[in-house]
């Protein structure tokens, strides 16, 4: 898939652990994996606005459009 979810990116950048990204944000640190792995079909603007809120981030710093 063209889309890259750069997550542990933005972990990284403020030091913070899945398991306190993924309570924060509300979501199971299982499907924190899916989404930091690629392996999600789609996201929803909710989930999105929570893990900017959480991260301080823009959209654009989580996701990357790529050719195949």
């Amino acid at each position: 898939m063209p889309i890259i979810v750069r997550i542990d990116v933005q972990l990284a950048r403020r030091k913070m652990s899945v398991g306190e990204f993924a309570e924060r944000v509300g979501l199971t640190p299982a499907n924190v994996a899916v989404l930091k792995n690629g392996r999600a079909k789609a996201v929803r603007f909710s989930t999105l606005d929570a893990m900017c809120r959480v991260l301080d981030c823009q959209p654009g710093d989580l996701l990357e459009w790529t050719e195949d």
